[in-house]
């Protein structure tokens, strides 16, 4: 016994196989791995093959199936000679449904109507082309009395007139029924791809050197387009001093014109579109921020929202992942990715793993091809967390409560967003960001209004003073946190003052409470043990200087989304 597997290299016409003993077989779907974009499809069935040449015609295949990836494999004393596949666009018209018939019974019936309509306007145009030449010789002619003049000219205003409406009414009529014609044409293309779509037809020529029949073991594989996956996440956390259980989730979509019944399913991160060539090094460019970027940044929240998706920081299925601060004069790396279109399904860039995952789906499930995501449990995780607060009063007046998971990495998490549940009750919806070089996950759990957190500005602390050539501004807040719990909690609280770009712009610290100052970053940290009932309050305090007659905003502003009408 001896396996032999060709892949498809050269295109063969479709009719290289002509005089063969040919044998169409429509296979199974055995089993599907599929890719964040793209699916490989498996055929695994037995043949029989006569002595000598034989021709198996697979057909009911994909027609999105991607030619270069097709390879197949027959067992015993077995050869194979080549191998070409093409569309079968003839292949849906064997079959056909009551709502089609009805269809095409009704674009006839309203052609007919079009047809006479069309035949009428075109008569009384003509007759109207009649008159008009038989008014101009009537009223050349000499000896025709007045009399008859005018019965002419009255007989011929009164019936173009009548011509004329009638036109109108036709004219009326035939551009509704052009516009029920196009309807129904449009409703026939779409009942005619769910019902006759095209097909994929894929021809193997082999050879059987055996002198009697044999039973083969086939398989078949290619990858298609339009199909794909993405994460969901549920976290469930019923207490503090529980674990989080993470319930790692698919949404899986089929496009392919082809359904998956009952079929084993594999999900991996890998790409399957990826090049055989060895890579080569492009020259790495560094350049200023330029204005359009910075104009684009949200100096509160990131990227603005109504930001192009290239700078937006969207991300699968439309979710956001946090995006680092660009400053002003930094220097960055520009990457540029080509776009891929897809119909019905949208595409944004995620971050994965150098390292392709994959997950074994225990469960068969059945993936209709109609592009919508159908969710798919890929496993679970029971996850030992501790336990924090995180408040942020500059940017929300509430409290977060963070799960931190050590040891995250080897979990195969791709980033995605995440239904939180805390306490049995769902709090709403969070991100799993992958993105992060540390050994700590931080999984946002929800806010919790339980911890009162207050960030006042104190008037008479800030100031504005000028001398002959230089001004100096001082802010200073208040910021307050009170624990209504009845237990005591830990709080990571943050703030921050603004970090010079020049030399010219001093920023002096005066007050941080004892606050871990990033001076690269300019953000405070405090790490807070809150008892139960109790108020912890902490000043931020700073000020900027720089020569008076330059101007420096100070301030910050926030971007917001506004509806458009």
């Amino acid at each position: 016994m001896k396996t032999l597997a060709v892949t498809l290299a050269l295109a063969f016409a479709g009719n290289v196989f002509a005089g063969d003993d040919e044998q169409k077989v429509q296979p199974e779907i055995s089993s599907v791995i599929v890719y964040l974009t793209g699916a490989e499809i498996m055929h695994k069935q037995p043949v029989t093959l006569n002595p000598g040449r034989n021709e198996l015609v697979f057909v009911g295949l994909s027609s999105k199936l991607l030619p270069k990836s097709i390879q197949f494999t027959a067992s015993g004393d077995v050869s194979v000679l080549a191998i070409s596949n093409r569309v079968d666009y003839l292949f849906g018209q064997k079959k056909s449904d009551d709502r089609v018939k009805q269809l095409n019974d009704s674009l006839i019936l309203m052609q007919d109507q079009y047809d006479i309509t069309q035949g009428q306007i075109e008569a009384l145009e003509g007759e109207k082309q009649l008159l008009n030449a038989n008014h101009r010789i009537g009223g050349n002619e000499k000896g025709v009395s007045a009399a008859e003049l005018k019965l002419n000219a009255d007989f011929y205003v009164a019936r173009v007139a009548e011509i004329n409406a009638d036109l109108v009414k036709l004219r009326r009529k035939n551009v509704n029924q052009q516009s029920v014609i196009t309807r129904i044409r449009l409703q026939l293309t779409e009942a005619n791809r769910a019902t006759n779509p095209p097909m994929g037809e894929i021809r193997v020529l082999l050879s059987n050197s055996a002198a009697a029949k044999v039973t083969s073991q086939i398989e078949l594989r290619y990858v298609v387009s339009d199909a794909g996956w993405a994460p969901s996440y549920d976290l469930i956390s019923e207490d503090v001093s529980k674990p989080v259980e993470l319930k790692y989730r698919a949404k899986v979509f089929n496009n392919t014109l082809v359904d998956w019944k009952n079929v084993k399913m594999r999900l991996s991160t890998a790409d399957p579109m990826r090049s055989a060539s060895a890579p080569e090094l492009a020259a790495w460019m560094l350049n200023f921020e330029s204005d359009n970027n910075r104009n684009n940044y949200n100096y509160d929240k990131g990227y603005n929202d109504n930001a192009p998706a290239s700078m937006s920081g969207q991300n699968l299925w439309n979710q956001k992942a946090g995006a680092a601060p660009v400053q002003e004069g930094q220097v960055y790396q520009q990457q540029y990715k080509p776009q891929v279109q897809q119909p019905q399904v949208q595409y944004d860039a995620i971050q994965v793993s150098e390292l392709s995952a994959e997950f074994d789906i225990k469960q068969q499930y059945d993936i209709p091809a109609d592009g919508k995501p159908y969710i798919v449990d890929v496993t679970a995780y029971t996850l030992n967390a501790t336990y924090q607060y995180r408040a942020v009063p500059k940017m929300e007046k509430e409290a977060f409560l963070m799960a931190r998971i050590t040891g995250w990495e080897e979990l195969d998490l791709v980033e995605g967003p995440a239904n939180v549940y805390f306490g049995g009750t769902y709090v709403g919806q969070s991100y799993i960001n992958t993105r992060t070089v540390e050994d700590t996950l931080d999984l946002s759990l929800g806010r919790d209004q339980k911890l009162v957190v207050t960030r006042t500005k104190l008037k008479e602390f800030n100031t504005e003073k000028s001398t002959s050539s230089i001004k100096k501004e001082t802010y200073s807040y208040e910021i307050v946190i009170k624990n209504t719990r009845k237990a005591a909690v830990q709080v990571d609280l943050r703030d921050q003052i603004p970090v010079s770009q020049n030399s010219e712009i001093i920023v002096e610290k005066t007050e941080l409470s004892k606050g871990e100052l990033d001076p690269a970053t300019g953000e405070v940290k405090w790490n807070l043990t809150i008892p139960p009932g109790e108020s912890v309050k902490v000043i931020l305090t700073y000020s900027v200087k720089y020569p008076k007659n330059k101007k420096v905003n100070t301030r910050k502003y926030k971007t917001r989304s506004r509806a458009a009408f």
